[in-house]
């Protein structure tokens, strides 16, 4: 996996961050882990809107479009890089852009609990990061629910453990099935 993208997506609750620090710790080749969320609340420092707003619409490409070259940047050095956090669908263009110009494979996989109440008690039993409001939680969960065209990149790891899902997630992305042409 070497010099390739990762985005590792889903609703809040579904194990995002936990199973992308184990691929990322795993990986026989140099790996780097790209946490969303730094990109908004670690690093925005005056004029942050949260993400989820409405009137948050241009953070979020710019966000979007920082967090996409600097996975194609660490990717063209010969990292396998990991993209974890809420990337929708639509916001896909500027990685596959990113990616596409500089020959870099890109994957796509969306970690989907069973149902949103499951993601929900997950939510609330994190420590004190991430989101935590039910509707917004309830929403994103909603709103990854059915990924039309992309739905083969949708991962129900329910049944299984982190570990486990970090071991079958790989063998998918070397398989080249949640690949995005």
């Amino acid at each position: 996996m070497t010099g390739s993208i990762l985005i590792l997506t889903g609703p809040p609750g579904a194990g995002k961050s936990t199973v992308a620090d184990i691929l990322a710790r795993q990986s026989e080749t140099p790996a780097v882990h790209l946490h969303t969320d730094d990109f908004y609340d670690r690093y925005i420092k005056s004029g942050y809107v949260l993400p989820w707003l409405p009137e948050s619409q241009k953070q979020n490409e710019v966000v979007t479009n920082v967090i996409a070259g600097a996975a194609c940047g660490y990717a063209a050095g010969g990292y396998f890089t990991l993209v974890d956090g809420i990337v929708g669908p639509w916001f896909l263009a500027p990685y596959r852009q990113a990616a596409a110009a500089k020959n870099i494979a890109l994957h796509y996989a969306v970690l989907r609990p069973a149902d949103a109440d499951i993601a929900f008690a997950r939510v609330r039993q994190r420590g004190t990061h991430g989101l935590k409001a039910e509707g917004p939680v309830r929403e994103l969960f909603r709103q990854f629910s059915d990924l039309g065209a992309l739905e083969k990149h949708a991962f129900d790891a329910g049944a299984m453990n982190a570990q486990e899902t970090a071991a079958a997630l790989a063998r998918k992305v070397e398989s080249g099935e949640f690949r995005l042409a």
